[in-house]
């Protein structure tokens, strides 16, 4: 018994000294970052991407290793676990989908929407089964290749929900375009990374793969006629009470969101769509999302999500890409930001913006960050993106995200083009 609570003490103190570590990194960062006019949300991933290999565990390898050993801690990988999955419930429940009320701004924000996944998309599948010899011979080709494409063809709507704010754009005209055609892109992405997730895993036989998405069908059909209906009624029955959670109302959703996390978890499709699911089914429902915010959301901001950042640096070596890495990472990053800009600016002319409006709204889907990172380690972790590739697709994530703020700052030094809405008006 003594030794089996001193086991027990002895954990608990490390992985303390862990988040104490990961916490304070990740504060530091966030405001390094704003100070430069970035998001702060960008700093916190660097910061857990310095605390791996790539930079503390490279010059301090004993001391990194005695902290966060050679490997994540199963701890800290439960707990980014648990962190995304409360926070794809927040994205999901942030989900706008009623931005599309302005007949312009719907028209232009579902021309752009397709060629923003598709382009992108495909340029993806194809460096992958270009790759797939060299940089990942031991996994299936068309698997490698498809989780390739999902990484090229998202878009981060939470970071891009921030960079308008900081810009002053969340109610201009190009802001709102850009909201609605990425949360369209995101949907078809989260979609398009749960089929391929159930593909992945299904042994690669025809009936498997029939009964995995059979399931996923009838688990959105069960989403929207009997789950959704149900949140409905209990909420009339749960009220807010003075704009806040009441902690029955909260005990209720946290199951809802654990359960839906269990569903999708059998389904093959990894318990984060679980959180993401159950968001969709409170989206409509402003002020509990706005409740949960204020209550919940800091928490899961501050706390989990820098453990997950953490989680991903501690995966992601920058030195271990060799010179022969190179053509593939500037191939890379030439279809992300070449695959996202080019159609979407081609779009957006073509349904009547300007020039500079439209290369403007090429640059903010073209903001990948949080988004990405989820993907990326969702491929790692089915073991169908390899090493190199993972830490080159990183790279490619940070770096999209950090180039937006730069290539807005140029874009909008004529603001003739920043048209507020008319309901600003």
């Amino acid at each position: 018994m003594t030794a089996s609570v001193h086991t027990t003490e002895s954990l608990l103190f490390h992985v303390l000294l862990q988040l104490i570590v990961i916490i304070a990194a990740a504060r530091i960062g966030n405001a390094v970052f704003r100070a430069i006019g970035q998001p702060g949300a960008v700093g916190e991933i660097v910061a857990g991407l310095l605390l791996g290999p790539s930079l503390f565990g490279h010059l301090f390898p004993e001391l990194a290793t005695g902290l966060f050993g050679t490997k994540p801690d199963p701890a800290i990988s439960i707990l980014s676990q648990i962190g995304l999955v409360l926070l794809m419930f927040q994205i999901g429940c942030g989900f706008a989908f009623e931005r599309l009320d302005e007949p312009r701004v719907r028209r232009i924000a579902l021309a752009v929407a397709l060629p923003s996944v598709v382009v992108p998309f495909g340029l993806g599948v194809g460096i992958g089964w270009l790759s797939a010899g060299v940089m990942a011979p031991a996994i299936d080709p068309l698997t490698y290749s498809l989780f390739c494409g999902v990484a090229l063809a998202i878009t981060a709507v939470p970071i891009l929900g921030r960079i308008l704010v900081e810009h002053r754009m969340e109610r201009t005209e190009i802001g709102v375009i850009a909201i609605a055609a990425a949360t369209f892109n995101d949907v078809v992405g989260w979609l398009l990374l749960a089929f391929v997730s159930a593909y992945a895993t299904a042994h690669l036989t025809g009936a498997s793969i029939a009964v995995q998405l059979g399931g996923l069908v009838l688990f959105m059909v069960a989403l929207r006629f009997a789950l959704a209906p149900a949140v409905d009624r209990l909420l009339a029955r749960m009220p807010l009470v003075e704009s806040a959670l009441p902690p029955n109302l909260l005990a209720a959703i946290l199951c809802l969101i654990f359960a839906l996390a269990l569903c999708t978890y059998a389904l093959g499709i990894f318990a984060i769509f679980g959180g993401f699911a159950a968001g969709l089914l409170f989206h409509r429902h402003h002020a509990v999302a706005a409740a949960w915010q204020k209550q919940v959301g800091q928490f899961v901001l501050t706390f989990f999500l820098p453990i997950f950042f953490t989680f991903t640096g501690l995966r992601t070596n920058l030195l271990g890409l060799t010179f022969a890495d190179l053509p593939w990472l500037l191939l890379i990053m030439a279809a992300a930001i070449l695959g996202k800009i080019v159609p979407v600016a081609l779009a957006a002319r073509s349904a009547g913006l300007e020039t500079r409006p439209a290369l403007t709204l090429g640059a903010l889907m073209n903001t990948r960050a949080l988004m990405e990172l989820i993907v990326l380690n969702v491929g790692y972790e089915l073991g169908f993106l390899p090493q190199s590739i993972f830490t080159m697709l990183v790279v490619m994530a940070v770096t999209t995200t950090l180039m937006t703020g730069p290539l807005l700052r140029l874009l909008l030094a004529p603001a003739h083009h920043v048209k507020r809405l008319r309901a600003d008006a």
